[in-house]
C-alpha cells in the first residue's frame, strides 16, 4: 500500500545535523526537478526585493522571516520529514510514537507531497522551508503544474502493483493524477460529519478536523498490520477498525471514493 499525504503548514522551527543531500532522498528520478526548484527558490529569496518573493510564495507580511530562511536552505541543517511536519494530520498520526513494526511500514508506505521537493518519504532528511504547491517560482511557474510534468514515472514506480490511498489536499492532488491501472486501485477518502439538527440527521463535509481524522485513520492502518490491496479491501479493513465507511459508485477509470462518517470531531 502506498499512502499519499499532503505536507503541513506547521513545521519544526529548525533542523539538526548535516544539511540537505539531494542524492540521499527517495524517488531519485525527481532529483533534477528538485535541484531546479531549490535553485529557483534560493535565487528568488536572495534578491533584495522581499516583496516580490513574498508575493510569489503567497506569504503574509508576518511570514517575512521565511524568505531569508529559504535563501539559506542549501546550508541549513536538515531533519527527517517525520519530524519536520507538525500540522493537525501529523499530530494525529504521531509517527514518533509508532511501535517499531508500524514505523517500518510507515517508512515504506507513506509518501509526503511537497511544493519544493515533489514527494519525500518520512525518513528523508530535508530542512525546514516555506514553499507550497501554489507558489510561482521564476523560470518554473506554478509549482503544481511544474511537478505534474516530473511526477508520472517516479510515482508509477512508487505505486508498484498495490493499493494507493490518496489523502492529499487539492493543491497537492494536482501534482500527480493516478491514471490507467493505477487509478483503478486508488482510493480517496472524504470525511463527513453526521449529526442531528432539529431532529433531522444531516451530513456535512468536514474541513479542519478532516485532517485529524485522516491522521488517525492512517495510524490505525499502520498499527493494525492491515495490508489491503484494493479499495474494496480497504473499506473492509477500515470497518474492521470500527470506522463507518460508505462506498459511493465510482465512474470507470476513476479512483474509488470512500466516505468515512464521523459523529464526533
Amino acid at each position: 500500500m502506498l499512502v499519499l499525504l499532503p505536507p503541513s503548514e506547521g513545521k519544526a522551527g529548525a533542523g539538526s545535523g548535516r544539511p540537505l543531500e539531494l542524492e540521499t532522498l527517495s524517488l531519485p528520478a525527481l532529483n533534477p526537478a528538485r535541484e531546479r526548484a531549490l535553485a529557483a527558490l534560493v535565487t528568488l529569496c536572495s534578491q533584495p526585493d522581499e516583496e516580490s518573493a513574498r508575493t510569489a510564495l503567497g506569504l503574509s507580511p508576518g511570514q517575512r522571516a521565511e524568505i531569508p530562511r529559504n535563501a539559506r536552505l542549501p546550508e541549513a541543517p536538515a531533519l527527517p520529514a517525520a519530524r519536520l511536519y507538525t500540522g493537525v494530520l501529523y499530530d494525529a498520526l504521531d509517527l514518533g510514537s509508532l511501535p517499531p513494526p508500524a514505523r517500518r511500514t510507515a517508512q515504506r508506505s507513506l509518501l509526503i507531497f511537497s511544493g519544493l521537493w515533489g514527494a519525500v518519504r518520512v525518513n528523508d532528511r530535508i530542512p525546514p522551508y516555506r514553499c507550497s504547491a501554489t507558489a510561482k517560482l521564476p523560470g518554473l511557474g506554478a509549482l503544481g503544474a511544474y511537478w505534474k510534468k516530473a511526477m508520472p514515472a517516479a510515482l508509477a514506480e512508487a505505486a508498484g502493483s498495490g493499493l494507493v490511498l490518496d489523502l492529499r489536499s487539492s493543491a497537492y492532488a494536482g501534482m500527480w493524477t493516478p491514471s490507467g491501472q493505477i487509478a483503478g486501485r486508488t482510493a480517496t477518502v472524504r470525511v463527513l460529519h453526521e449529526r442531528a439538527v432539529n431532529g433531522v440527521v444531516t451530513r456535512s463535509v468536514v474541513s479542519h478536523s478532516n485532517k485529524a481524522t485522516k491522521g488517525r485513520l492512517v495510524r490505525a492502518l499502520l498499527t493494525s498490520g492491515s495490508r489491503p490491496r484494493t479499495p474494496a479491501q480497504l473499506a473492509t479493513a477500515l470497518r474492521d477498525l470500527k470506522y463507518t465507511v460508505e462506498e459511493p459508485a465510482t465512474p470507470p477509470g476513476r479512483p474509488a471514493r470512500l466516505d468515512v462518517i464521523v459523529t464526533e470531531l
